[in-house]
């Protein structure tokens, strides 16, 4: 196996094993000390101990009469031996490429880059072989997130938020190779504002959306699989006042949003916890409602409905806590309630259609569906709860996609829930005068 390693490999592998030794027993050595090594210290330690091993290096390369390296050689060693100890290793120059989009490798060597305007292309192995892959996502899961996760036969898929912000999914043991799949998430820190930009929405749809957030109307956020839910939801969360408590539940921590205090000073993130090896320990998502409840929140954030917690989330809306957000897997803004209806269905409550099409009538006031097609991603409607029929939730949509697939006002806003827009800043002209577009 070592012959096959490239010489360059093999130096990152000799002096990330050295720094890490040296490391272990220097903390070892201040623990005995009384005196704990945190994160800081440690990558302080690990630089100088690094800087010394390059010197080495240079001084046995001379005495061997061969060429040192150069000053951007011995930089771009540095880094890969770092990230290897303190980042994602092999993955992180790819991490730190801000025009990536989505990571996929199917095994260590077969790697897909898709970048941000759609191209893509082969992409560097992650790691020397697929059992040193499965070997770095056991230790990415074992670092990073709220509590460690497994990967093993006995849990042979790995679900991890990463440090910027992005998710790593990756299943082995039920597949030839291992695989892998990073989304990337480049709008963390995004607003309405910037959607408009962007093209998802237009000016009149953007200042309804902040009225109806601002009104504390309940959002449902549909679409499918890498539509741009998650951006979506932080864009009408950043309508909320600074002044309010929010508290968001995620299986997995994605929303980031109490990473921006100068939007969201006060909120609190849950994510959801698997069991431990022994079989106990596990929080589920519908936990992680209930207990949001008593945490005095003005507004509790799902970031994915996609189980039994949909029941409580239900309850959750419709009990006071008004201006709540959550998104859901759907095919149309049309099929959002027969999916919270299967959810229902499957969970402890086993609520029948009937009731949990009452329960989703009350909760919900508008459901905003979103798409990613030819003409990037963009909202293509956005619907108003009305009423509920038996097993069918009544809906009017307001806006409907054009000619270009974008949302248009289609038909007219409640009276009531129009006269709360307005005073929360909307242009009622905007709708009447925009209506014909939709055609």
């Amino acid at each position: 196996m070592t012959a096959n390693i490239d010489p360059a490999e093999a130096l990152v592998r000799r002096l990330r094993a050295a720094v890490a030794g040296e490391l272990t027993a220097q903390g070892s050595a201040a623990q005995i000390g009384g005196r704990r090594l945190d994160r800081d210290d440690q990558q302080a330690l690990a630089r100088r101990l690094l800087d010394e091993q390059l010197e080495r290096h240079a001084q046995e390369c001379l005495a061997r009469g061969e060429p040192v390296l150069t000053p951007d050689e011995e930089e771009g060693l540095a880094k890969a031996v770092f990230d290897r100890l303190f980042q994602l290793g092999r993955l992180q120059p790819l991490l730190d490429d801000e025009r990536l989009l989505n990571i996929i490798a199917n095994g260590h060597d077969r790697v897909f880059l898709e970048f941000a305007d759609g191209t893509r292309a082969p992409g560097p192995p992650i790691a020397g072989s697929d059992a040193e892959m499965i070997e770095m996502l056991r230790d990415i899961g074992r670092r990073w997130g709220l509590s460690e996760r497994e990967f093993n036969p006995a849990h042979p898929s790995l679900n991890v938020p990463l440090p910027d912000g992005s998710r790593l999914f990756a299943v082995a043991y039920v597949c030839d190779r291992p695989c892998m799949a990073i989304r990337r998430h480049p709008h963390l820190k995004v607003t309405l504002d910037d959607l408009e930009r962007l093209g998802t929405i237009d000016g009149g749809l953007r200042q309804f959306l902040g009225a109806a957030v601002r009104a504390r109307k309940q959002f449902v956020i549909a679409g499918a699989t890498g539509a741009g839910k998650t951006t979506l939801l932080r864009a009408l969360a950043s309508e909320i006042p600074p002044h309010e408590r929010i508290v968001t539940i995620e299986t997995e921590l994605e929303l980031a949003l109490d990473r921006f205090p100068d939007l969201h000073p006060n909120c609190v993130a849950l994510e959801a916890r698997e069991s431990n090896v022994e079989g106990v320990g596990r929080v589920s998502a519908a936990d992680l409602v209930r207990m949001s409840l008593r945490m005095n929140p003005d507004r509790v954030i799902v970031g994915e409905v996609r189980g039994d917690e949909v029941v409580p989330m239900l309850n959750c809306m419709s009990q006071g806590n008004d201006g709540s957000l959550c998104t859901v897997h759907s095919d149309s803004s049309a099929t959002v309630f027969n999916k919270l209806a299967l959810y229902a269905l499957q969970a402890p409550e086993r609520l029948p259609v009937e009731a949990t099409m009452m329960l989703a009538a009350a909760a919900v006031d508008l459901v905003v569906y979103i798409s990613r097609g030819s003409a990037g991603r963009v909202v293509q409607s956005v619907r108003e709860i009305t009423g509920v029929e038996g097993s069918r939730v009544l809906t009017n949509e307001v806006f409907r996609p054009g000619h270009d697939g974008r949302a248009y006002p289609h038909a007219a806003i409640s009276a009531g829930l129009l006269e709360e827009l307005v005073a929360e800043g909307y242009d009622a002209s905007n709708h009447r005068g925009a209506a014909g577009r939709a055609a």
